[in-house]
């Protein structure tokens, strides 16, 4: 059975993200969706919420397992027996640090990193800035799945 990872905080997960997970379910038996746990940051959305959101917006795709993670993504590969990471890039910036990472997880462990250039549509596209942008009234609609944009919305209007 032929598996892969796609890691990442996903606060919250937006249609660039959903992209590069779903081309990655057509080249993998199975594809786990690693949400990244980040004890010294305090995310829009709980952990738990991300991972009901990732499970919502993938359930169609058939073959992606939605966990969370913290420690070194390789030790959550060897736990899985994934030999590949599946990292969207979006500018040769991503590049630099993606590059620096890749061999890092080659040289401790062997698990091997696939970049897929992500579709010019999200080519801008972060979390951060669907955030900063929806925060202060603008129309992020279009760059989330409508059930993201729902509790996006909501949870701004709680603070």
């Amino acid at each position: 059975m032929r598996r892969a990872v796609c890691p990442g905080s996903f606060d919250p997960i937006t249609n660039g993200h959903l992209d590069i997970i779903g081309r990655a379910s057509k080249l993998y038996d199975v594809v786990h969706v690693a949400v990244m746990i980040n004890q010294s940051k305090k995310g829009l959305f709980t952990v738990d919420e991300r991972i009901d959101l990732i499970r919502q917006v993938t359930a169609d795709f058939g073959n992606v397992e939605v966990e969370s993670f913290h420690g070194l993504l390789v030790d959550f590969c060897k736990q899985r027996d994934i030999p590949a990471i599946v990292k969207g890039l979006r500018a040769v910036s991503d590049f630099d640090y993606e590059l620096q990472m890749a061999q890092m997880n080659n040289g401790l462990s062997g698990v091997e990193t696939l970049f897929v250039p992500t579709n010019p549509t999200y080519s801008f596209l972060s979390s951060s800035l669907v955030k900063e942008v929806a925060t202060w009234g603008g129309d992020v609609s279009h760059l989330l799945p409508p059930v993201v944009h729902e509790a996006l919305t909501e949870r701004l209007a709680q603070r």
